[in-house]
């Protein structure tokens, strides 16, 4: 069965994308950390991210400093913030959370939920300054 990151790259349910390519999709965080936080997620279907082929999970790297600087620049913030868990949705990702403090990365918090309009208008922030 797909995962819900599978359904968003094939464009079954919506998201708020960020930035794609052929190996990479980013995009927002439904119940983010912070606003602007974005999850980048490898269009391979991966469960675990040192499961990734080498070559692959370097060029997730690079596409994730890409947008990370991305977010610096549209959401004020001391940091991006990196952060892989793994354990909520069997597809590979990386969380990309501005910070300001180190409690922004606390996954025990409880999370925003921002409206769609909140989310259009952060996406588009970010997406100026790819």
């Amino acid at each position: 069965m797909p995962s819900i990151f599978t359904k968003i790259i094939n464009k079954e349910i919506p998201a708020h994308i960020i930035a794609e390519n052929d190996s990479f999709i980013a995009f927002l965080d439904v119940f983010p950390l912070a606003l602007g936080h974005v999850l980048v997620v490898p269009k391979k279907e991966i469960d675990y991210i040192f499961s990734i082929e080498d070559n692959l999970l370097a060029e997730m790297t690079v596409f994730s400093k890409k947008v990370a600087l991305a977010i610096e620049q549209a959401i004020p913030c001391k940091r991006v913030g990196v952060a892989v868990i793994g354990l909520e949705v069997p597809h590979a990702h990386i969380h990309l959370i501005p910070l300001q403090t180190v409690q922004d990365i606390n996954f025990t918090r409880e999370k925003l939920k921002p409206a769609a309009e909140e989310m259009e208008k952060v996406a588009a922030s970010i997406k100026k300054f790819l």
